[in-house]
């Protein structure tokens, strides 16, 4: 597992404690990170929502420099599966 997922498991924990569905974010070249009624861990599991993105931009919606919507908007990151669980997930970001 790369030091980006270990670094963003630990930055999502501290936003999130659990979350009523399952979410997954595919960081390009480094990995994947689970959310789900557990918490936030580094896993590939199957999940309602996947978000995929580059390491820049999931860092950015991380720190608050990047809006997921935007970046979604601009083709930056990509959404398959629920909609309604990826803006569940945006709020609980934010």
């Amino acid at each position: 597992m790369s030091n980006v997922v270990n670094a963003a498991v630990e930055k999502l924990s501290e936003k999130i404690d659990s979350f009523g569905s399952t979410a997954k974010f595919v960081i390009e070249d480094e990995g994947a990170i689970m959310i789900d009624e557990n918490g936030v861990r580094a896993g590939d599991e199957e999940a309602e929502v996947t978000l995929f993105a580059s390491r820049d931009t999931f860092e950015g919606i991380l720190n608050g420099s990047v809006n997921p919507a935007t970046a979604f908007m601009m083709g930056k990151l990509k959404i398959d599966g629920s909609m309604g669980v990826a803006m569940q997930l945006g709020q609980a970001l934010s």
